[in-house]
């Protein structure tokens, strides 16, 4: 099967701004995404959770529209609207219909360029986000994650949570927010892309009547390289049925040139059902209802982890047996048949993974982002198959060293312990 070439064009505005489309002709849908190109990591310890804070805050009203106005325009559309916070990066996206493009540009142009940030409304929507991080801390497999990298990239913003804390979200007022706005809300640093149904010179003209007037400005923002600390925490919680444990890796930066095998032995690992933790662990032991790893790479560091909730009496047996997988991928060389399953199985979600207009915006923004170009469908898949199990065998004796596994084991503990030599692989 031929791959149809992508019809990608990127152009930057007079002021520093990079706008970015895809065409695609057989839908009807276009998703637009404006993204900021710095996120959690770039944030001083004392305002850690203020860009998403920012995030949240821009829907509450901006100089020409009520939180309410926005949401009555945008359903009145039938559009999608939606944001995130990243630790590289913050994200407002729309879909809509083509027909009603310049509509959804003007409802997301505003909320970037005109929120005003009344001051009872950031005292309100910090009880809301005081609340969203009271629930994430009853979720035991997110509080676990977020333990492990606290500890993993101690003392640097890349190991702090994305909702920030208790302590810095109560001290958000308006003069930091405006502050915080201001100094990352700037040409240099914004990514407006969108994919479907649209044509690049119409999207630039588009794009400009709403952004040509700000002023160039640079984005200074990039926190230094995260040290890292592979220490084993142990974490009591009472409350708790399970034990949650996550161990964990150094892996590669994003755009590292190993990263297609980076991927593959990821997935061979823990990425869904006939991984090698899912088939041992949870299928031939028994030990565990959820297994997985997860591979997290960032513009300067990365790590490989692997997530699993046990029983008490269990926990020191997943942890060995999770290890000695490590230790098989050291040693032997990854067969020719499970090696093919592997490449075809992350070659499928690829596929899958950019059906959408949405997919595919976001895809041309990261691309942009991490690599600067983009990758064609065809040049991946040649990437993924120039893998060879030697290639994975180096990756593994790289990444899986008894040193540098960390470990974090949350849950009620009741004297269970776990020393270095049980991580020996």
């Amino acid at each position: 099967m031929v791959e149809e070439p992508r019809n990608i064009h990127r152009e930057i505005l007079p002021n520093g701004l990079m706008v970015i489309t895809e065409e695609m002709r057989h839908i009807r849908s276009v998703c637009i995404g404006i993204w900021i190109k710095t996120g959690s990591r770039d944030e001083d310890l004392q305002w850690n959770g203020i860009s998403h804070f920012i995030e949240h805050m821009v829907f509450k009203g901006t100089q020409h529209r009520s939180a309410e106005a926005i949401a009555r325009q945008v359903d009145s559309i039938g559009g999608n609207m939606d944001a995130f916070t990243a630790k590289e990066c913050i994200c407002f996206n729309m879909k809509i219909l083509d027909e009603h493009l310049p509509i959804a540009m003007d409802v997301l142009s505003d909320l970037v360029r005109n929120p005003v940030f009344d001051a009872q409304d950031i005292a309100r929507e910090r009880g809301v986000i005081l609340e969203e991080i009271k629930m994430d801390e009853d979720s035991p497999d997110y509080l676990v994650h977020e333990i492990f990298t606290q500890n993993f990239w101690k003392d640097h913003a890349l190991g702090r949570p994305i909702l920030g804390t208790k302590d810095t979200v109560k001290k958000f007022e308006r003069p930091p927010v405006l502050d915080f706005y201001s100094q990352r809300f700037i040409p240099g640093n914004l990514i407006i892309c969108a994919a479907g149904n649209l044509k690049h010179a119409q999207f630039v003209d588009l794009v400009a009547k709403h952004f040509q007037d700000m002023q160039p400005a640079k984005n200074g923002f990039h926190s230094p390289r995260p040290a890292i600390v592979p220490k084993i925490i142990m974490r009591n919680k009472k409350s708790l049925e399970q034990v949650q444990i996550c161990i964990g890796v150094p892996s590669h930066p994003i755009s590292h040139e190993h990263r297609h095998a980076g991927y593959i032995l990821n997935t061979l690992l823990g990425g869904g059902m006939s991984s090698r933790l899912f088939q041992n662990i949870r299928e031939r032991q028994g030990l565990a209802y959820a297994i997985y790893s997860d591979l997290n790479p960032y513009r300067d560091t990365g790590c490989l982890s692997v997530y699993a909730g046990t029983s008490r009496q269990s926990a020191s047996k997943v942890v060995s047996s999770v290890v000695s997988e490590f230790s098989k991928l050291k040693q032997e060389l990854v067969p020719e048949e499970e090696l093919r399953r592997a490449k075809d199985q992350l070659k499928g979600s690829l596929m899958l993974s950019l059906e959408s207009s949405t997919a595919r915006m976001s895809n041309l923004a990261r691309q942009s982002m991490y690599f600067d170009r983009f990758y064609s469908m065809d040049e991946l898949i040649e990437k993924i198959e120039a893998v060879k199990a030697e290639d994975l065998q180096r990756l593994a004796n790289e990444f899986f060293q008894t040193e540098s596994i960390a470990v974090t084991v949350l849950g009620n503990l009741d004297g269970l312990k776990l020393n270095r030599e049980q991580l020996t692989c």
